[in-house]
């Protein structure tokens, strides 16, 4: 039985991939933080909680002993490193702490797996956040990195490791660069569950408005459980490399709440422009969304969207 060792199994993708591997009738063992309470409502919803094959240690990704004890104790075949401070916003109050746990976590995972068996083959959750400024559109594997925020220095810093340890160390290191996905097990602190959860609330009356940030910002989203298919698939390759998995399609946060407020049934007009724009209920004349500079960030990314072709071409997804 192969073993799949997952750091942040308790996030949206940790999970789902949990859920993929469990299928594929993998061991998988998922990362708790040591001292504090998991929060396990994901694996929950996909029922997968109390399945035999699954089993959890603590593992504290700042501490290089410690990632060495664990690698040496569950003696994984595969580690996904989807652990992170993955908030772009919350990066720029707290960039320390997203150094730490985004950049220099993946680094002591990789010498972990240096000192303790090298043949551990890793994955390494890389970001669009890591191109920021659009050098080229769409961006591709050899694209220029520009990040925006702490948090895309952070995985950009990730992945030249995971580069050099491939290398340099002849680790079977992939990277895999993600664009924005997204999914029902998404946490509601980023955009897309903003907005499809505010509505709803405004739906059911529990709430009268929407306030949103930057409502032209450009996103390539996809559906998260088709993305950690992608994860898989890289390290199943022959040689590791590094991927970019996106759709090839961009859409304003603007289109996204425009989609939304119709799937609730409510018939919008945007008015305004910048800070004073504002969707109106047609059906009320009252506003239903409006813009909070607040959520502004001090430095945005305008465009992001993502050229599939390579892992099209040699892993056979889209």
């Amino acid at each position: 039985m192969q073993t799949a060792f997952i750091t942040g199994i308790s996030g949206q993708d940790g999970a789902y991939l949990a859920e993929l591997l469990l299928n594929k009738g993998y061991r998988v063992i998922g990362t708790r933080r040591p001292n504090k309470k998991p929060n396990f409502w994901r694996l929950k919803e996909l029922g997968i909680i109390d399945h035999e094959h699954l089993g959890f240690v603590d593992l504290d990704l700042l501490s290089l002993d410690s990632c060495k004890e664990t690698l040496a104790s569950v003696k994984p075949h595969e580690v996904y490193n989807l652990a992170a401070q993955s908030m772009v916003s919350a990066s720029f109050s707290e960039p320390i702490l997203t150094a730490n746990v985004t950049g220099i976590g993946a680094l002591n995972l990789l010498e972990a797996i240096r000192l303790v068996d090298s043949s551990i083959k890793f994955y390494q959750a890389s970001s669009s956040e890591m191109y920021g400024v659009a050098h080229k559109i769409p961006q591709d594997e050899l694209t220029l990195p520009h990040p925006r925020s702490p948090y895309g220095a952070a995985k950009l810093f990730a992945h030249c490791m995971t580069v050099n340890y491939r290398e340099a160390q002849g680790i079977f290191a992939v990277s895999g660069i993600l664009f924005n996905h997204e999914s029902p097990l998404r946490s509601s602190d980023y955009v897309t569950r903003k907005i499809t959860t505010g509505i709803a609330r405004i739906k059911l009356g529990l709430s009268n408005v929407l306030e949103l940030g930057n409502l032209n910002a450009k996103r390539d989203w996809g559906y998260a459980r088709e993305y950690v298919q992608g994860m898989h698939l890289m390290l199943q390759a022959d040689k590791a490399d590094t991927f970019v998995l996106a759709t090839g399609h961009t859409h304003t946060v603007r289109e996204f709440v425009s989609f939304a407020c119709r799937r609730a049934g409510f018939d919008i007009e945007w008015r305004g422009h910048g800070v004073d724009e504002v969707a109106i209920n047609l059906a009320t004349n009252k506003e239903l969304v409006r813009v909070n500079k607040e959520f502004y960030r001090p430095v945005d990314i305008d465009i992001t969207m993502g050229n599939t072709d390579k892992a099209k071409r040699e892993l056979g997804w889209q």
